[in-house]
Parts: structure tokens; C-alpha cells; sequence
């Protein structure tokens, strides 16, 4: 498949720098406008996506569909691509748990290959290089490798079975959000107390201590949105792997405090602290 044409299913900030980068070595990168943000659209233009007028144009004309949604439209998204019998290979590239993305993989087959993927890091801008771990079939993960060759993303595959990229993710997910939301809730704790400045003074003695970037915590607050759900979905892999699953959920719980400061850039540490501390 040398230089495939790419469709992006919403292209989000993660999704529109991702197809961007595979617009390296692809024909071209497509995705629908319609319903679509006025900032959506800013973003799909500044990253030179070419836009289609219908989601089932992009599918006639894609050989690779990428989605890249929020967790909970995955499911959805995926059913509307079967019903157009989208027959090209779809990269469930999504926050969701292993046993969602073996659905959506029967869901697309027989006339779709389904490659598992998973993005750890952040978007591809900046210098930043995200690494796209990858599982499914050999010959569709070394097409999704060739895809993203010389870019920012960094592919690397992960094995054979579909679900193994989301469960990479999603472990790793589970430890890294939660920690920042354990440093919101000390840090408040701590402020509550006056002693907020000696705990980031102790923590910053231990060596990468995610406590001693009390700064993060409003970056936490901002994208809240988008982490609670991710949590959720590592709850539920968890609960199915038959481990305990309230840490992680009660983690999603407290993120939702923050749900109205969907990608606030202005807000502050106090800002993020005071909503925090809200009933």
C-alpha cells in the first residue's frame, strides 16, 4: 500500500497532529467537516487536512482510517464505519479497554483489518515525539509503521492480538493520571494547612517526584475532561483482569470536579485548587 490516502475520524488536538505526521507518507489525509467545531475546522486547516464533505465520501476514498476520539463515542464511531462497509483498515487508535476494542475489531470483520493502537505521550508538536504502540495483524501493523516512517510519532508494535496496545495505554495511564490527581489532593490538602510550600519543598528533595511539579495540577484541571473517562475505561480492564478498580475510579470521580475547565489554558494553580475543593 505505497502512499495510502488516510482518514482521520475527529480530529481532535492528539488526532489532527497524529494525521498530520502520517501525511509524511500518505496520498493525502482526509477528514468530514461537517458537524464539525468552527475550532475543529481551524485545527484540521492548520495541519493542512483535506476536507470532505460527508463521513461516507472519506471512507470510499480512505485506505487507512484513523480514530481518535473520546472514549465513550469509540463504539458509536466505529458501528457508523461498519454501516458504510468500510473495507480498508481502521487504526482504533482510542482510550478504551481491550475487551471494547476486540468488540469494535468484530464489529469492522470481516471487511475490515483492525489494528489496535494506542498513543502514549503528548500530541506530535513542538518537538514532541508520542510513541503509536501498535498490535493486530503483522502485515497491518508493519503498513501502520511504514505509515508513520521519519515522523514525530514514534510506531513500534507490540504483538499479534488486538487489545494489547490498549491495555499497554491503558496500564500506563492508571499510574500516570492517577498520580497527578494524588498531587492535586495533597497539595490542596497541604494549602488547607498553610504547609502547601514545605510539601512541595519535601517532595522536590526525592528524585522525579511528580509532587514537586505542583504546577501541573491546573494542566490536570483542563484536561479533567478527557482523563476521568480514560480512567474509567482502566477501571473497567482492571475489574475484567480481576483486580480492584476503586482507586482508579474514585480517581475518575474526583477529575470530574474539574469537568468545567475543559481545556482552560489561563487557569491557574488556586484556580484548579479552589474548583477542586468545591462540594
Amino acid at each position: 500500500m505505497a502512499n495510502p490516502t488516510v482518514g482521520i475520524l475527529h480530529p481532535g488536538s492528539m488526532g489532527a497532529a497524529v494525521a498530520a505526521c502520517a501525511a509524511t507518507n500518505a496520498a493525502a489525509v482526509l477528514w468530514c467537516e461537517t458537524g464539525r467545531s468552527t475550532a475543529s475546522v481551524e485545527r484540521a486547516a492548520g495541519f493542512g487536512l483535506s476536507p470532505v464533505a460527508t463521513i461516507a465520501e472519506l471512507l470510499d476514498r480512505s485506505d487507512i482510517v484513523i480514530s481518535l476520539c473520546p472514549p465513550a463515542a469509540a463504539e458509536d464511531l466505529a458501528r457508523d464505519v461498519a454501516g458504510h462497509r468500510f473495507a480498508g483498515m481502521y487504526v482504533e487508535a482510542n482510550a478504551i479497554n481491550p475487551v471494547r476494542t476486540q468488540r469494535i475489531a468484530a464489529l469492522l470483520a470481516p471487511a475490515a483489518t483492525v489494528v489496535d493502537g494506542g498513543v502514549v505521550g503528548s500530541p506530535p508538536v513542538g518537538g514532541k515525539t508520542p510513541t503509536l504502540y501498535l498490535s493486530g495483524p503483522a502485515d497491518a501493523t508493519a503498513r501502520i509503521e511504514a505509515l508513520f516512517a521519519g515522523t514525530a510519532v514514534q510506531a513500534a508494535v507490540l504483538g499479534t492480538q488486538v487489545g494489547q496496545a490498549s491495555a499497554l495505554k491503558l496500564s500506563y495511564a492508571a499510574f500516570q493520571k492517577t498520580s497527578r490527581v494524588l498531587v492535586a489532593l495533597a497539595v490542596g490538602m497541604a494549602r488547607e494547612h498553610g504547609v502547601d510550600q514545605e510539601l512541595i519543598e519535601v517532595a522536590s528533595r526525592r528524585t522525579d517526584s511528580y509532587l514537586a511539579e505542583p504546577e501541573y495540577v491546573a494542566k490536570t484541571a483542563a484536561r479533567a475532561w478527557r482523563w476521568g473517562p480514560e480512567l474509567e475505561e482502566a477501571a473497567d480492564a482492571l475489574a475484567a483482569a480481576g483486580l480492584p478498580s476503586e482507586m482508579l475510579r474514585a480517581a475518575a470521580s474526583t477529575l470530574a470536579r474539574w469537568d468545567d475547565a475543559k481545556d482552560d489554558g489561563e487557569l491557574t494553580l488556586t484556580d484548579a485548587l479552589d474548583r477542586l475543593a468545591q462540594p
